[in-house]
């Protein structure tokens, strides 16, 4: 029974120093490669070759992030904007009756140019004239009878009372002389303002009620051009500003016009401002209705300009990145006008800054930058 205690021993023994001999070997085989690295060798066993070790322990010394850099300018930069518009009649209506009534007389054709005033269509006014020809007969009953009695009231054969009475049945059938003269002048359909009529849509003893449209009548005489700006650009527009506008129907042909009026509220959806332009259309080219592409130039002014590529947007904000010490800084800017490749800065920065022009997406804020070139219209970090 000991024999056996003492063989259970001494195979735990044997076990803890192979246990122990396995660890000191370990450690010493991963020196022996630590040193083996360090002195030069590679992982491939050949010198000179660049270990994991390597790429860290260059790390400290290592250049900044490569961006083109350019100097902030001040220059001339014209504002040029191009928006689609629709073109509007000057004046427009649909031409209705008032009443209920026959149509006995069509005095236009479609198309026909009209001057104010013209009649355009005449409805049946038989019972208006009849009503008016009675109205005018109680009239004249009632001014002669007033007459008398104001011969009577001097002789004190008539009262103040009476008197008032009559002078105040003169008043009514004055009235309903007017009103039956509105009923039969509603009869006739004239043409409120110059313009050209449309298509017809009665006939010739065709019942017309309130509302129904008979023709149209638009003054193209002129047009409206209705376009929408955003609104950080409606600051640079003014009445009178020069337009140019082109259509598709007419690819040859451009049509000046000038801003007329501005919105004085923004569309809370769109964040645009309505804008109208008024454009001559003396040959009747345009019509109403046609999709017009808007464009406007106001002459060069200064401006602070960045390249397009330098913003960074964030959440509706502008940013770019200003180079101070070598390091690159971001910096909240506030944009006005833009044309390709270009954009006005209004806020945020001064000239002969430095920027990163080209490759700010690779930045974060602090980080050190290496100027390689210039581009995007700013002049070179020196």
């Amino acid at each position: 029974m000991s024999n056996v205690m003492s063989e259970e021993k001494l195979r735990q023994k044997l076990s803890v120093v192979s246990i122990v001999a396995g660890g000191l070997a370990a450690v010493v085989i991963g020196l022996a490669l630590m040193l083996w690295r360090g002195g030069g060798g590679s992982a491939s066993g050949g010198p000179g070759g660049a270990g994991p070790g390597a790429g860290r322990a260059s790390m400290p010394g290592q250049a900044g992030t490569a961006v083109i850099v350019g100097q902030v300018v001040r220059k001339q930069f014209p504002y040029e904007l191009e928006a689609l518009g629709t073109a509007r009649a000057n004046e427009a209506i649909e031409v209705t009756a008032k009443t209920s009534n026959l149509v006995t007389v069509i005095r236009f054709r479609e198309g026909q140019t009209v001057r104010r005033g013209d009649i355009l269509v005449e409805l049946d006014g038989a019972q208006a004239t009849a009503d008016l020809a009675q109205a005018e007969a109680a009239l004249v009953e009632s001014k002669s009878q007033y007459e008398r009695s104001v011969e009577l009231f001097g002789t004190k054969a008539l009262s103040q009372a009476q008197l008032d009475q009559i002078e105040a049945t003169l008043k009514g059938n004055k009235a309903r002389v007017q009103a039956a003269e509105a009923r039969l002048s509603d009869t006739i359909i004239r043409a409120p303002f110059n313009g050209r009529v449309g298509l017809r849509r009665v006939s010739v003893g065709g019942l017309v009620n309130p509302g129904m449209v008979i023709t149209t009548l638009d003054d193209t005489s002129r047009m409206k051009v209705d376009f929408s700006v955003p609104e950080q650009l409606v600051a640079a527009l003014r009445p009178g500003l020069p337009i140019r506008a082109e259509t598709n129907a007419y690819p040859d042909r451009t049509f000046d016009g000038t801003v007329a009026s501005i919105d004085t509220r923004v569309d809370p959806v769109s964040r645009a401002f309505g804008v109208r332009a008024i454009v001559p259309n003396d040959d009747g080219l345009l019509k109403p209705g046609m999709f017009l592409t808007v464009r406007i130039v106001e002459s060069s002014k200064e401006a602070i300009v960045v390249p397009e590529q330098a913003l960074v947007p964030e959440e509706g904000r502008q940013f770019v990145y200003v180079i101070i010490g070598g390091k690159a800084e971001k910096r909240e800017i506030r944009i006005g006008r833009r044309r390709p490749g270009e954009v006005e800065v209004l806020e945020g920065l001064a000239a002969n800054e430095l920027i990163v022009s080209e490759g700010a997406d690779k930045l974060r804020p602090g980080a050190t930058v290496q100027a390689v070139a210039a581009g995007g219209g700013v002049d070179s970090a020196r």
